[in-house]
């Protein structure tokens, strides 16, 4: 058995004080390795937010709505695949597609649907969007509005993070430079309507379930962060106006304490970049908050109850290293969506995590060990020399489009999978401990008649809105593409005239076009 990680770094059998450089500070104080408040989970539990989405607006409404009854504390939307390349349901490229990983929205009666009877100043939402986040938001805030909640109330996160589209996760419409002012234009907007709205989640998870290691998860979306900051600069904002509503996204693997290690050397990481590098003077623009989803790459179909212990073990290491929100996968997700029993059980192992286990009631309670300090010394300085590396490349923005950042992602997909086929890395359950007598579990099967719903609200939507003053509203949009004004306030008015998610985001594609790879990995 080899004693490395999943990073390659190698594991000594024993560890003694000589083996850490120094040590941290307390939890809530620079550079928040130990965590970025005084008592972490003592004062408040992490958000239990479970991702959830599937079918119509109103199928995923009665999910949401379920989940909270359970106990979930915060709701996570996952759209589905047209949704998150801007195309409407009616559109000819999308048939098959509607509804199957993720809830379709094409206008803002979806949006309204999707959270009826579920309070939006009382519940805060993640929305995992990407490429038309703006759009999504823009709904979210329209939907609220007519919820009679104020934007000033709202509170929740849009992934918003375009880069690691380009390397790892492929839902892009736009080249990358325009993507990049969609992001920006969106920290300005939400600076002045929704302040408490975190603007963007910086994402490693899709890198990591792409194949990077740990040490690449931490530079990659570091190295993505800093081209946010930077073009956020460059667009005029002030670094502390907007860098305290800036969020993170993170996987958590089965590598139990480099994970942990992982999560703390990020957070040391990120305070010194803001401080050192961007001169961020406010305590909230140095701190790197961050919502944890266990790795879906681990689930197995072979013995899928083994992922029960999967999800658990990754659950437990991201409360250990300072998650702010979590989410625990359901064993079932190999096979299908979710079903109502599966999730019910992921969410009660966080509840079982925070209520039976005692490791919330202190803050970082592994700090000192020497094997996790020297682990996240290690750590930090290997994403440090990778963030250099993409630095002299001229950025992430350069790195993605050379390809070099896929070609690592790829490289290191490829070295796995080759350790799990030479047995070098055990698989319980598929390369190790098999058994062919697997008892059959619960397959979900959501709505096949999705989509002819979703053609039937939008052509509805189209013969009653004022269709001259759509497409004025749609003109407008074009008009200040081609300027430097924020792009949200047109599209805003144009999705409250009922202009569908397509249609705003076709008119950027007519402008901008859409981005293809030119680069093979």
């Amino acid at each position: 058995m080899a004693h490395i990680t999943d990073s390659g770094i190698a594991i000594k059998p024993l560890y003694r004080a000589e083996d850490v450089v120094a040590p941290q500070a307390d939890p809530g104080q620079y550079p928040y390795t130990r965590g970025v408040y005084p008592e972490m989970y003592r004062s408040r539990f992490w958000t239990m937010r479970q991702y959830a989405g599937y079918a119509s607006a109103r199928a995923s409404n009665e999910r949401y709505r379920y989940l909270l009854e359970q106990g979930q504390t915060g709701l996570s939307v996952a759209f589905d695949l047209p949704t998150q390349l801007g195309l409407d349901s009616d559109d000819e490229r999308v048939d098959g597609e509607v509804g199957k990983v993720g809830v379709a929205i094409d206008c803002l009666e979806d949006m309204l649907t999707l959270f009826d009877h579920i309070p939006l100043d009382k519940v805060t939402t993640s929305m995992t969007i990407n490429a038309p986040a703006a759009v999504l938001l823009l709904l979210y805030e329209l939907a609220a509005e007519r919820q009679g909640v104020p934007a000033s109330a709202l509170g929740g996160t849009i992934q918003n993070d375009i880069l690691k589209e380009y390397s790892a996760r492929g839902t892009y419409i736009y080249p990358p430079r325009p993507s990049m002012r969609l992001v920006t234009d969106t920290f300005a907007y939400c600076a002045e309507r929704i302040p408490k709205w975190n603007t963007i989640s910086i994402s490693g998870y899709h890198m990591r379930e792409a194949g990077c290691t740990a040490v690449q998860e931490i530079a990659f979306t570091l190295a993505n962060g800093i081209a946010y900051v930077a073009a956020a600069k460059a667009a005029g904002l002030d670094v502390d106006r907007f860098a305290p509503r800036l969020s993170f996204f993170f996987a958590c693997h089965n590598n139990f304490l480099e994970e942990i290690a992982k999560f703390r050397a990020a957070r040391r990481l990120w305070a010194t970049i803001m401080k050192e590098r961007f001169g961020a003077q406010k305590e909230q623009s140095l701190m790197l908050r961050f919502h944890t989803q266990t790795a879906g790459s681990s689930l197995m179909a072979q013995q899928p109850l083994n992922n029960v212990v999967r999800t658990t073990m990754q659950g437990l290491a991201a409360v250990l290293g300072g998650t702010q929100s979590l989410h625990t996968n359901s064993y079932d997700e190999a096979i299908g969506l979710p079903t109502e029993q599966a999730a019910t059980l992921a969410l009660r192992t966080q509840q079982i995590i925070a209520y039976e286990s005692g490791v919330a009631s202190s803050a970082d309670p592994l700090a000192g060990s020497y094997l996790i300090e020297s682990l996240t010394d290690e750590l930090a300085a290997q994403a440090t020399l990778l963030i250099a590396e993409i630095d002299a490349m001229g950025g992430a923005v350069p790195a993605i489009e050379a390809g070099w950042v896929q070609a690592a992602i790829a490289d290191a997909a490829y070295a796995y999978q080759r350790n799990i086929e030479s047995h070098e890395q055990v698989i319980v359950g598929l390369n190790k401990f098999t058994d062919s007598s697997d008892t059959p579990i619960p397959v979900f099967r959501p709505d096949e008649g999705v989509g002819a719903e979703q053609i039937a609200t939008i052509k509805r939507i189209r013969a009653s809105r004022d269709e001259a003053a759509v497409q004025a509203a749609l003109a407008e949009i074009g008009r200040v593409a081609h300027g430097t004004d924020n792009l949200l306030h047109p599209m805003r008015a144009a999705l409250a005239l009922n202009a569908t998610v397509g249609e705003v985001c076709g008119v950027l594609r007519g402008i901008w076009g859409e981005y293809r790879p030119t680069v093979k990995v």
